[in-house]
């Protein structure tokens, strides 16, 4: 068997640099030109044996950010999934796109920015059976910002208004 051509240091970094929709395809057009360079099949083949790990992401995103400004934003999004019947973690949920409660998969992001850049912070998938709302994962992502915190952070969800509030702690 051969190596791994892509890590996931070289994805995260990717994800990092991205400003706009992700994939493999687009992960693997932008790789330095090479004979080793990994193809798209490299990056779907490390995204099915890397488990999901948020502080991976806060690892790399940490040293990007300015915590005296800024501001974070927290989403939570939901993933049309509507033919799949046999995915754990697809159940109804509340979609402004649609407007109406849909089969999909809940994605609760973290997001940092300054204006310009996107800085992806911390990701939590909701799961109605784990016994934890939406708020409190909005509060568990927002642990990472220990000493020094933005002077504001903004909070959109589809269930509630845009609207600034401060975080108590």
């Amino acid at each position: 068997m051969n190596a791994p051509r892509c890590s996931d240091e070289s994805y995260v970094n990717f994800l990092i640099a991205s400003q706009g929709r992700v994939s493999c395809s687009e992960a693997e057009r932008v790789q330095p030109r090479s004979p080793f360079a990994p193809a798209h099949d490299s990056f779907t083949r490390l995204l099915q044996r890397l488990e999901p790990d948020p502080n991976a992401l806060w690892a790399e995103a940490e040293p990007t950010i300015d915590r005296a400004r800024g501001a974070l934003i927290l989403d939570d999004s939901t993933l049309d999934k509507p033919y799949a019947r046999h995915i754990g973690l697809v159940t109804r949920h509340w979609s402004g796109k649609h407007r109406k409660t849909v089969r999909g998969i809940n994605l609760i992001t973290l997001l940092w920015t300054d204006g310009d850049r996107k800085i992806p912070c911390d990701y939590r998938l909701y799961s109605k059976t784990d016994g934890k709302t939406k708020n409190d994962h909005f509060w568990g992502s927002t642990t990472s910002w220990t000493a020094t915190r933005p002077k504001s952070t903004s909070r959109h969800s589809s269930a509630a208004s845009a609207r600034p509030w401060r975080h108590a702690g």
